[in-house]
């Protein structure tokens, strides 16, 4: 088991305390600790209810299991247990043991608030700063926690106000909603029709960059020509920026499990 940890709520923030010591809030009130641990649980409840196509998910098929929270963040499975207690008696997430962990309504809040950071970091890394879209997700892990609201409002601004991140995520509007539209992978959509990548789903820097080399980026055309259970093959026009023409067409082979991560929309 790790350690005992309580979250103490004190003029609106919450406090993360351990044996090993305190950790200090963020300067939003949450500490960083806290909101690693909430986005992560969003995103998983957000995974979830993609693969049933749905968005609205009853609260048992809401929940996230301690083993992959634990797998997730990296952490062993008592501590996220014992994170699990404290967030619940926060009331930022319904623990039930044995059976996992759903956001409550303020924890989702916040846990919306610093996705939104992320994926608009992101972005603002790879258009502004001409970071490898391989690399930003590691760097937006830990400026997500010390930007201020007013410099990511900024950014947003600068980037015209974006509706998702460099592999397509959907980005968190300013005041909360995520705008979701379940779409299919390269292994469900129709064969011989022009579609457009909008999402990569494993964003490991190796996947990515892989991706990137056969030219399948969101913005890139894309039409498969044969399919099987195993493999595909298709015909890919990669994304060029707005002011250069598209690149040349060229034929890929992907196979099942890395077409299923990447996730088409129609091509007009």
């Amino acid at each position: 088991m790790g350690p005992p940890v309580s979250i103490e709520s004190a003029s609106g923030a919450h406090k993360v305390r351990s044996r090993a010591g305190n950790i200090q809030p963020s300067r939003r009130g949450a500490t960083s600790t806290v909101e690693d641990y909430l986005k992560c649980i969003l995103v998983h409840q957000i995974s979830a209810a993609e693969a049933t196509n749905t968005l609205e998910l009853s609260d048992e098929e809401n929940r996230v299991g301690m083993g992959t929270l634990s797998t997730a963040l990296g952490v062993a499975p008592g501590t996220v247990t014992a994170m699990m207690k404290a967030l619940g008696e926060s009331g930022l997430v319904h623990y039930a043991p044995y059976a996992g962990v759903r956001l409550t309504e303020s924890g989702q809040r916040l846990a919306t608030h610093v996705l939104r950071r992320h994926r608009l970091i992101e972005l603002f890394l790879v258009k502004v700063m001409q970071l490898d879209w391989g690399e930003v997700h590691a760097e937006a892990e830990l400026l997500e926690h010390a930007v201020s609201d007013r410099l990511i409002e900024r950014m947003d601004e600068m980037l015209g106000f974006p509706r998702a991140d460099p592999h397509g995520d959907p980005i968190p509007t300013s005041d909360g909603p995520i705008v979701e539209v379940p779409l299919p992978s390269l292994m469900e959509c129709a064969v011989d029709e022009e579609l457009k990548v909008v999402r990569v789903l494993d964003q490991t820097a190796d996947f990515l960059r892989a991706l990137e080399a056969d030219g399948v980026v969101p913005g890139s055309m894309i039409r498969v020509v044969e399919r099987d259970d195993g493999s595909l093959s298709a015909q890919v026009t990669p994304a060029r920026e707005e002011t250069a023409a598209p690149g040349e067409p060229r034929t890929v082979r992907l196979d099942a499990q890395c077409a299923q991560k990447v996730v088409v929309g129609p091509g007009g």
